[in-house]
Order: C-alpha cells, then sequence, then structure tokens
C-alpha cells in the first residue's frame, strides 16, 4: 500500500516527465496533478498509470500518453467560459482535464461501453461539468453547437465537415490528420471571420477516426 510520501514522489515524476515533453502551461499542469490518470487505467495495466506512455483500454482502444493530452490541451487555450467538444471519448481521462480549465465539456464516443465506463468515473470524481455521449462523433453534436473549442483523439485524413462547421468564429481545433497510422501530425484549426488557419504542431499516432456506433 503506498504512503503520502509515495503518493508525492510519483506525482512529482509524473509532472517532471509532462513538464519535460513540453508541457508548460501553469493551467494544465495544476490540473493534471489534481486529476489522478490512474482512476482511468484498469486490469494489468493499472501499475503503469502514471508512465508517459499510451495505454490499452476496452474495446480496442487506448489512453493516450499523458504528454499528448497535455500538449493538446494547452494547444485549446481554453478559457473558464469556453464549452468544449471533445470526439473519442476513450477512457475519459482527457475529458476530465478538459472539465477543470472549461465550463462544459461534451464527449462523444462510438462505444457505449466506454461511455458508461468514464461516466462512472465522472461521477466518482464528482466532475459535474461533463455531458457523455454514445453516438457518432464525426458529425459533432449539431444540437450543441457552436462550440469554443474541439478535441479529436482520433486521426481523420483531414479536419470533418461537420466539425468545422461548429467551431464558433475565433474557435479552436485540435486534432490529428493523416491517412494512416504510421504517418499522423497534430494541427491546430482556428476558425476566422473569413476562413480557417491551419497550424502543423507535431508528428503523433492515434487510433483512426470511424463513423457510425460501433456494434457491441
Amino acid at each position: 500500500m503506498s504512503t503520502p510520501d509515495d503518493d508525492a514522489e510519483r506525482k512529482m515524476r509524473f509532472l517532471f516527465q509532462i513538464r519535460s515533453r513540453g508541457v508548460t502551461d501553469a493551467a494544465v499542469l495544476k490540473v493534471m496533478e489534481r486529476i489522478d490518470r490512474g482512476k482511468f487505467v484498469r486490469g494489468i495495466f493499472a501499475g503503469r498509470a502514471y508512465e508517459d506512455m499510451p495505454l490499452p483500454i476496452s474495446c480496442g482502444q487506448t489512453i493516450s500518453q499523458p504528454s499528448i493530452v497535455g500538449l493538446m490541451t494547452q494547444a485549446l487555450e481554453i478559457g473558464p467560459r469556453d464549452t468544449v467538444l471533445e470526439v473519442g471519448t476513450g477512457s475519459g481521462y482527457q475529458a476530465a482535464i478538459l472539465s477543470g480549465l472549461a465550463r462544459r465539456v461534451y464527449t462523444v464516443d462510438r462505444y457505449k461501453q466506454l461511455i458508461r465506463d468514464a461516466e462512472d468515473v465522472f461521477r466518482a470524481l464528482d466532475l459535474s461539468n461533463i455531458v457523455a455521449l454514445a453516438g457518432d462523433g464525426s458529425f459533432g453534436l449539431p444540437d450543441q453547437a457552436p462550440f469554443d473549442r474541439i478535441i479529436v483523439t482520433a486521426a481523420a485524413e483531414d479536419p470533418p465537415g461537420p466539425l468545422l462547421s461548429q467551431l464558433k468564429p475565433g474557435g479552436i481545433m485540435v486534432l490529428p490528420v493523416g491517412q494512416s497510422d504510421t504517418v499522423q501530425s497534430l494541427i491546430r484549426v482556428r476558425r476566422l471571420e473569413t476562413g480557417f488557419d491551419y497550424e502543423e504542431l507535431r508528428s503523433v499516432r492515434f487510433v483512426p477516426l470511424v463513423e457510425g456506433l460501433a456494434n457491441e
């Protein structure tokens, strides 16, 4: 059983890892210190929850490595009044981090089981500003649009048109794009009054964005 000293040292190592990989925003680091990644990793990989690496979760999906979660969150430049759409709930860890920065987070996943599991953790952590829904995230959430920020945690060949259309003027979307699982780029899209500005941030590797609800 871990002691308070063990927990403090583990948390310090965890934060050092993500800072050393470029996560420098103070607000993002504070939330990542508070939200325990271990709550989102189950089974045989639970002991590796505090390492900076992606890990398998249910439904053949993965929980992203913490430094990528931090870098994507940092790139969104979230304000406390912002409403955020996340496409690809997965374990729920990214949504939990977003919830500490935004006014409200909507998160969508095609796997109903992942939504159920994530909601259990959100309730346990008393994260009341997250709305988790099963659905086809590639079409966004038209009924709740427009959004101040959109984050996609699966790779598409191009930024999906429905998501671009649901981004407010002045809004930011961060997502991986690429035609294969070996060559992907993390990009930031800003919606301007006259169109969109695209900025490439770094190379990444994500599962592909798949249309439709999963059969379970």
